[in-house]
Order: structure tokens, then C-alpha cells, then sequence
């Protein structure tokens, strides 16, 4: 049986897996470990055949409150020695070292895993997800909140941008125009902003939200073809990719800001509860698409 630190694991006797981030004492933020985990889950196990489909959720009252910044060095994990970070560069170097865990978005990566699995995925979003807590149920299908969520794109408050491939994701679920909206106010959404912006599905009383997940996907999948389905999610989803050019373009900006003085003083703002002092200007925005 397959084990993690940061997260846990059911799967009933119909298949349906329930994925439950679980560092309930840190609001289940996103810190490297739980990233290694995602990435061994929606990789791995996910793709066994006795799992159809997969509703993922919070242990405790959050689903996730972003990513854990009380990380020393890179509080994204990236490698801000590498000299050659351009798009033609990660290109042509995208599985190799330093690029492939030094300036790769993790966060797009467990996207991009996602985003290639064969059966359905519902986020059941049970409190705040903010951050790369709201990026990363994007390229799962279907959103379902609780009364209590609370959904944040907030990273311009922070001085970096959206990544997981949300500039793939996030327009094609709500539109262009409510999702630079959402991602210019950097604003904390209520489940009921999120239901009328189109971003969930339906919004749930607390002790009802998973139950209401599990028979969603049960629904699916209960005497369905699994090739039939799985070919249906691709056909869906591949008609308006490339998420691969996203990531690129994500893994770009997130590196190029993370390592910005813009970036590096948002985060310490955040974390000395004062303003930012953001100083680049427009001039400063870098190429982060081949030429």
C-alpha cells in the first residue's frame, strides 16, 4: 500500500479515490514534500486500474492555504544560480538538470500529471484554497465548495504570477475576461463569487460536500466504459490545449519573479504583515515565450 506524508488515500469498492491533502495543523499549505507527493500520486498510483476516478479534499477546515513560505533560500524550491532561464532554453533542456527541478513550476508539473489522466477528477473545495490552492484543482474537471471555501488567486499581492498552468486553465473554465479580473484584484473569492464566476460547480453545506463529491464521481464512472471515459476527458480537454506551452510560459514567470526584488519583498512582506514595495515597472516584463 502506497503511503505519503502530506497526504491520505481511501479507495471504495466502486474505485472512487479520495485524495485528502492532509497537513490539517498548516492549513494543509503546499510545502516541497507534499509537491514530491502529488507528483508520486497523480503519476502513480491515480493511474492504477482499480481507481476510476479521484475527488480530492482538505483534512480540517482548509482545502489549502497556499504555498509555505517559511522555506529558507528559493521559497519555491527553484534554483536561482541557473544563468540561461529563456523559453528557447527550458525548451530544449525541459527534462534535464538544473532546469527540470531548478526553474520547472512544480506546480504545472502536477498539473501537466493531472491533466493527462484517463478518468475524472472533482475538487472538493471544503475551506480556503488560495495560491497554488486554487491553481492546482484547474485541471481537475469539476469544482464543487462548500459554504466555507474561500478561493484566492492572490499572487499579485505577492509580486509573482499565477503558475500549475493556470493561464492554460483558468480562462477556459470562466472566461478571459472574469479571470483577469480575478488575477489583477488578487482578491479572496467567497464560494458564492467563485459559483456565479462559473468556477464551481455547486456550492454544499460543510458535511455534505464530500458525500455530495464521492456520488458525483460514483455517478461517472458506475457502468461506464473506462476507455470510453477516458477518451471522452482527453477529446474535451486536448481540443483547447497546449497546457505544455503554459507551463512553459509558467515556469518562466514564476522563476523570473520568485527571484525579482518585487518578488523577493512580497514574500517578506507577507510574512512581516506590512505592504510591499513593488518598484519594477512595465519595461521590466520579460520574454517568457520562444521568440
Amino acid at each position: 500500500m502506497t503511503t505519503y506524508e502530506t497526504l491520505a488515500l481511501e479507495v471504495d469498492e466502486d474505485g472512487i479515490a479520495l485524495l485528502t491533502l492532509d497537513r490539517p495543523d498548516s492549513l494543509n499549505a503546499f510545502n516541497i514534500q507534499m509537491s514530491l507527493d502529488l507528483q508520486d500520486f497523480w503519476s502513480g498510483r491515480a493511474t492504477d486500474d482499480d481507481i476510476r476516478a479521484v475527488v480530492v479534499t482538505g483534512a480540517g477546515r482548509a482545502f489549502c492555504a497556499g504555498m509555505d513560505l517559511s522555506r529558507e533560500g528559493n521559497v519555491f524550491g527553484l534554483d536561482e544560480s541557473v544563468e540561461d532561464v529563456t523559453p528557447e532554453a527550458l525548451v530544449e533542456h525541459l527534462d534535464e538538470e538544473p532546469y527540470l527541478t531548478g526553474v520547472r513550476d512544480v506546480g504545472g508539473k502536477i498539473s501537466l500529471a493531472v491533466h493527462r489522466l484517463p478518468k475524472p477528477v472533482i475538487a472538493a473545495i471544503n475551506g480556503p484554497a488560495v495560491g497554488i490552492g486554487a491553481t492546482m484543482t484547474l485541471p481537475m474537471d469539476i469544482r464543487l465548495a462548500s459554504t466555507s471555501a474561500r478561493i484566492g488567486f492572490v499572487f499579485g499581492r505577492l509580486g509573482i504570477v499565477p503558475e500549475a498552468t493556470s493561464s492554460h486553465f483558468l480562462p477556459r473554465i470562466v472566461g478571459i475576461q472574469q479571470a483577469l479580473e480575478w488575477v489583477y484584484s488578487a482578491d479572496i473569492l467567497t464560494a458564492e463569487q467563485a459559483l456565479a464566476g462559473r468556477l464551481v460547480r455547486s456550492v454544499h453545506e460543510p458535511d455534505e460536500l464530500v458525500p455530495a463529491a464521492l456520488e458525483l464521481a460514483r455517478s461517472f464512472v458506475k457502468g461506464r466504459s473506462a476507455v470510453a471515459l477516458g477518451l471522452a476527458r482527453h477529446l474535451l480537454w486536448r481540443a483547447t490545449e497546449s497546457p505544455m506551452q503554459a507551463h512553459i510560459a509558467d515556469s518562466i514567470a514564476m522563476w523570473k519573479t520568485s527571484v525579482s526584488p518585487d518578488g523577493k519583498d512580497g514574500v517578506a512582506a507577507f510574512l512581516e504583515k506590512r505592504a510591499a514595495d513593488f518598484t519594477s515597472k512595465p519595461s521590466d516584463v520579460p520574454p517568457v515565450f520562444p521568440a
